[in-house]
Formats: C-alpha cells, sequence, structure tokens
C-alpha cells in the first residue's frame, strides 16, 4: 500500500466519523499521530465544518498542510457559539496548538499603570496586579505607552525623577526638570499633596476619557484656585490647558471629536494576511494593533474573531463601538456583540457600517491592513529569497525556516553565560530567544560552555522532558555557532551523541571582528559576494552578541548588588532581598537614613546601624 493509499484510508475514516457528529453549536479538536493537539476550532454547526475538512473539494493549501497532519479528533458540544468561542480561547491557550494563532499573553502587552502610592506615578508595566493601582490599556508597544506617559507628565508636571514623596520634599535642590517648566516640583514643598493629588485624577481621566473632559476639569479648578488666590497652582492649571491645546493642534482628526471607537479589518496580499485594529479617541487615531496571521492558519475568519474577543477580554479601554470592515461578516458581528454582552458583560456593539464616518472609518482599517499586508508580503519575498541563498550555498536538503544561533559570554570566570537567539522565516523571534547560565565548569572554558549550553537545549528534543517549552520542542533547520572549526566540532560531537541530524555551521570573524564567512565540515563559505546572506549572518551575529552579553552583564549586575549588602553584619539574602524591593535599588539604599532602614520588614535597629556605618564609614 503507497503512501497516498494510507493517507487516503484514513481521510475517508475520518470523513465518516465527522459525518456522525450533531448539527449543533461546539468545538472541535485535531490531534497528529503522536496524539499532540494541532488546531482547535469552533462552529455553530459541527457536523457540516469538521466534515469540509476531509471532502475530496478545494482545500487551500494551508488548509490541507493541517489536514494531513490529522490522525484523530475530538469535539465538545455547546448550548451556543457563544459558549464555543469561549472555550475555544481557552483550549488554545491551554494546548497552543501549531495551527492555531493567539494572542499575546495578557502579561506580554504594555500597560500604563498609576500607582497607589501616597504620592502616585505612572509607569509602564505588563503585569496587571490586584495592588489598589490603576490600570490602562493595553496598548500596541512599549513606544506607545512611552510616548504617552511622557505626554501626561508633560502636561500635568508630574515628576519623572527617582525621589521619594514625602520623604524627600525639601531635602535637595530642584532637577533641571522644574526649572525648565516640565515638573510642577512636588520636591520643594510648593505642591501641596491635594494639588497634586488632583493632578494625578485628572491624568487618569484623560487616560480613561480623552483631554476633552480633563480639559473643562481644569478650567474649573483654575478659577477656583484664582478666587482662592492661590495663584501660582492657577497658573499651572493653565500651563497644563495650553499643554492639551497644543497636543491636540499635532493630532490628525478623521471624525467628529466625540467619537470613541475601535475599526478592524482584514486583508490578504502576497499570501500574508493582517488583522488590523484602529483606536479612535476623541475623533483621532490614538493606536493601532496589527496581527499577522500566519499562513498556515486553515481559517482566517475564526483566528481573526478568536483574537478580537480574547484582546477585549483584557482591554481596560472599551470603544462604545467596534465598526468591522473587509474581511468580516454580519455573523461575525453578531457574534462578537453576543461575546461582549453575555461573556465581558460589555455594552459593545460589533458590525458592519453601511454608510457615513463609520463606513469611511472601517475602509481606513481595511487601507492600513492593506499596506501592513503588503509590507508584510514584500520582507517575506525578500527573506524567502534569502533563506534560499543560503541553502544553496551550504548545501541544505530543505530552505531553513527556524534558525538558532549560538555564543557564550563571560568576564573571566564569573557568571559564564550562553545565549540562544531563533529567527522564524528571516525574522527575529525575540519570545523564542532562551539564554543558560553555565553551571559545568568554573573557569572560562567557551568550548566547555558550549557543549553544556548546546546539550540542555537539544536534550528537549530527545524524549519527553517534563520541563521543555513549546519553543523547545520544535526542531530546528539549522544551527549557526559563533565562532570558528572548534566551536563547530564541538556543536556536531553534541548532535551526534544526541542522535540528532541537524544542519550546523559556525560563523567566523575577522582580526576586527567583522563578519567574514561560515565554516563548515567541509571547509570555509564565502559569503561575501552574496550581499543578501552576509547582511542577514551578520545582522544575527551582532543580535546573538547583543542578547547574550545584556543576559551576562544582568547578572553580573545582580550579583554585585546582592554581596554588597551581604558583606554587611547580620544581612543575609533575605534581608538582602527586602531591602533593594523597598528602597528599589543599592543606590537608594546607599542614601537611606537608619531610622529610614528600620521601616523595612526584619531590619533592626542594629541591622540599621550596621548598614549605614558600611556606607558612610567617615560618620562612624
Amino acid at each position: 500500500m503507497t503512501e497516498t493509499d494510507t493517507a487516503r484510508r484514513i481521510r475517508e475514516g475520518l470523513l465518516e466519523k465527522a459525518r456522525e457528529l450533531p448539527c449543533v453549536p461546539g468545538v472541535y479538536i485535531m490531534h497528529d499521530s503522536g496524539g499532540k493537539v494541532i488546531y482547535v476550532g469552533k462552529s455553530r454547526r459541527l457536523h457540516d465544518r469538521v466534515s469540509q475538512y476531509f471532502m475530496d473539494s478545494e482545500k487551500t493549501v494551508k488548509t490541507q498542510r493541517m489536514v494531513s497532519s490529522v490522525r484523530s479528533f475530538d469535539y465538545i458540544v455547546c448550548k451556543t457559539e457563544i459558549e464555543a468561542l469561549t472555550l475555544e480561547n481557552t483550549l488554545i491557550k491551554q494546548h497552543n496548538p501549531r495551527y492555531n494563532i493567539r494572542l499575546k499573553d495578557a502579561k506580554s502587552y504594555p500597560y500604563i499603570r498609576v500607582s497607589a502610592d501616597e504620592y502616585p506615578r505612572l509607569s509602564m508595566t505588563r503585569k496587571r496586579c490586584e495592588d489598589g493601582a490603576a490600570y490602562f490599556g493595553p496598548y500596541s508597544g512599549t513606544s506607545t505607552v512611552f510616548s504617552v506617559i511622557s505626554t501626561v507628565n508633560r502636561i500635568f508636571g508630574l515628576p519623572t525623577c527617582k525621589k521619594v514623596f514625602p520623604r524627600d520634599i525639601g531635602r535637595e535642590r530642584p532637577c533641571l526638570f522644574y526649572q525648565m517648566g516640565h515638573c510642577a516640583g512636588v520636591c520643594t514643598g510648593k505642591v501641596s499633596k491635594e494639588e497634586y493629588l488632583s493632578k494625578i485624577s485628572a491624568a487618569a481621566s484623560m487616560l480613561r476619557n480623552g483631554a476633552a473632559s480633563v480639559r473643562k476639569l481644569l478650567e474649573e479648578q483654575m478659577l477656583d484656585y484664582a478666587e482662592k488666590e492661590q495663584y501660582e497652582a492657577a497658573a499651572n492649571c493653565r500651563d497644563s490647558i495650553a499643554a492639551l491645546s497644543k497636543l491636540s493642534e499635532h493630532q490628525k482628526a478623521v471624525t467628529s471629536p466625540d467619537t470613541f471607537r475601535d475599526a478592524a479589518a482584514i486583508f490578504t496580499a502576497g499570501g500574508c494576511t493582517d488583522l488590523c485594529l484602529l483606536k479612535i479617541r476623541e475623533g483621532a487615531v490614538k493606536d493601532r494593533n496589527d496581527w499577522l496571521i500566519p499562513a498556515d492558519i486553515p481559517d482566517v475568519s475564526s483566528a481573526a474573531i478568536s483574537l478580537l474577543s480574547d484582546y477585549y477580554r483584557i482591554c481596560e479601554d472599551f470603544p462604545s463601538d467596534l465598526l468591522l470592515g473587509e474581511g468580516f461578516t454580519e455573523e461575525d458581528g453578531e457574534l462578537l456583540s453576543s461575546y461582549f454582552s453575555e461573556v465581558l458583560s460589555k455594552r459593545l456593539r460589533a458590525y458592519l457600517p453601511q454608510r457615513g464616518d463609520g463606513r469611511a472609518l472601517a475602509e481606513m482599517a481595511a487601507g492600513n491592513a492593506h499596506e501592513y499586508a503588503l509590507k508584510a508580503s514584500r520582507d517575506n519575498a525578500r527573506n524567502d529569497s534569502t533563506a534560499e541563498k543560503l541553502s544553496l550555498l551550504l548545501g541544505l536538503e530543505v530552505v531553513p525556516d527556524r534558525i538558532e544561533a549560538y555564543d557564550i559570554s563571560n568576564i573571566g570566570s564569573e557568571n559564564i553565560t550562553a545565549g540562544m537567539i531563533v529567527t522564524r522565516g528571516g525574522s527575529f523571534s525575540k519570545k523564542d530567544y532562551r539564554y543558560f547560565r553555565i553551571k559545568g565548569t568554573d573557569v572560562q572554558d567557551d568550548y566547555a560552555s558550549m557543549r553544556e549550553a548546546l546539550t540542555r537545549r537539544l536534550s528537549k528534543l530527545c524524549g519527553d522532558s517534563p520541563d521543555a517549552d513549546a519553543s523547545f520542542s520544535e526542531l530546528p533547520d539549522l544551527l549557526l555557532i559563533d565562532g570558528g572549526e572548534q566551536h563547530l566540532s564541538v556543536a556536531i560531537d553534541v548532535l551526534d551523541s544526541l542522535g540528532l541530524d541537524i544542519p550546523c555551521c559556525g560563523m567566523v570573524k575577522d582580526g576586527e571582528h567583522r563578519t567574514r564567512a561560515l565554516v563548515t565540515v567541509n571547509g570555509e563559505i564565502d559569503i561575501a559576494r552574496e550581499q543578501d546572506v552576509f547582511v542577514f549572518i551578520y545582522r544575527i551575529q551582532e543580535e546573538i552578541h547583543r542578547f547574550t552579553v545584556s543576559r551576562m552583564t544582568d547578572a553580573k549586575r545582580k550579583s554585585i548588588r546582592k554581596s554588597s549588602l551581604e558583606k554587611i553584619d547580620g544581612i543575609g539574602p533575605k534581608k538582602a532581598k527586602r531591602l533593594l524591593a523597598a528602597f528599589g535599588g543599592l543606590e537608594q539604599v546607599r542614601k537611606a537614613l537608619p531610622e529610614e532602614l528600620t521601616g523595612v520588614k526584619g531590619i533592626t535597629l542594629a541591622d540599621a546601624h550596621n548598614i549605614y556605618a558600611y556606607f558612610h564609614p567617615e560618620n562612624t
């Protein structure tokens, strides 16, 4: 029996099983030959949807690829399609299937945090906690968050220094930001606590509701301060109003100022599909999210619905409407609206606008999705070309998709660190980066360190390791080792000992530490004439060096901070950790007075005097 006959027999068996499914809402779970979940989907009619996968009808290449890997499937019947959508999201998070796309974990998205301190501050965070603080977001990226924080701080004259209030009020001279008029100067003692909290309240209102409501609040406060003859506070309000007006001038209005809407659209170009979500606040586009949906995702529409439902589950900034453009149907709008209402308890209507401003905003989202998909398509084409050239140079049987690169960094024999970076389709995949603290050698030995790192990583591919993560379970198409023949020899020894057949080569640099060539078991390969390949290898060498050095210096910095405190009589690891956490760093511990140190749990008066004496021997 040929392989084709076997595949046909399997598909026919799955089709027969699918035809026995009920015509009700539910979730279906596809498994590969090893029983691993490779795809989770939902449908309002299980019988119809699952049967389509195994029929002889025309399918896209990506659907064929997924179906050819299916060996069995399970299903769960649900009462409604909303219940099916909720269960689908849960199962995707649980199994992380290969052919599903999921939103980044909520912890990965940046938020703006307004602390619950006596004098609250604004900061960027990726983790929401039940700590009494207020959170705003999520935002598309950290650059957007820092830009918003900078703007809000400047408008309201909020401090950006590391001083702790009220402790540091009047202790030091005001900084340059105060002299430039960018900070109201809480440290001078001229800003009352009530006035500061009023500024924080206005800042939070701006983050939540936009600038219009804040402008009205500031105008009322300015008049109130003026009537009370508190002219300096009134002037601060006046300056904040002026800054708000200036900010509004630089924002491009796309609709009426009272518009608080989101617009989403899907567009496919050159084999790349983008889901674009525009956030329109006060008539202007305030943020934009783009999600590239991989080519091997069988159901683009279902993936987009899952992404949006998951996004709004963690969202703190709900619009009044979600306008759906190209790529969505009326049924998609009804499903999302029901999900928002029944699961999230939010009054958010999702629909396809037919005319007016709503239609224009939906078309704007489609235009942005089109632009992003085209750019991704061009990038993919360029990366595919580079990968093909690299494959020809190295004589590989397949064009490499997942490439892993390794490097070693250390200062003498301390904090020896091995870094691993990953590229997928020619682009850096930072979520797959890993690093290894070398434990098997106490001396500087790059070869032994490389052997340990590669053994620890590649052993994850051999058998079922209980601590293996999803990324580690993937077989790389190519290994790049930063170094010459001896480093390559170590890597090949590790591969042979583990019984793995993975192409491997070294990245050689010249005497001035510049990219020069690739080295294989057959000798060096000159890459200078292949400009695309040369630039690609150069970027990999720079990135793996940057990443590895940064992880090594992080470890060095932590060990220095820790050992400095633990040299003090009576201070062990736990007390040192509490001190650093309480004061935010070693420098703040150094500046603290004994009475401030005793405010940290576990620090006795004797400990406080020992710490102060250690950092200030001239005063003892």
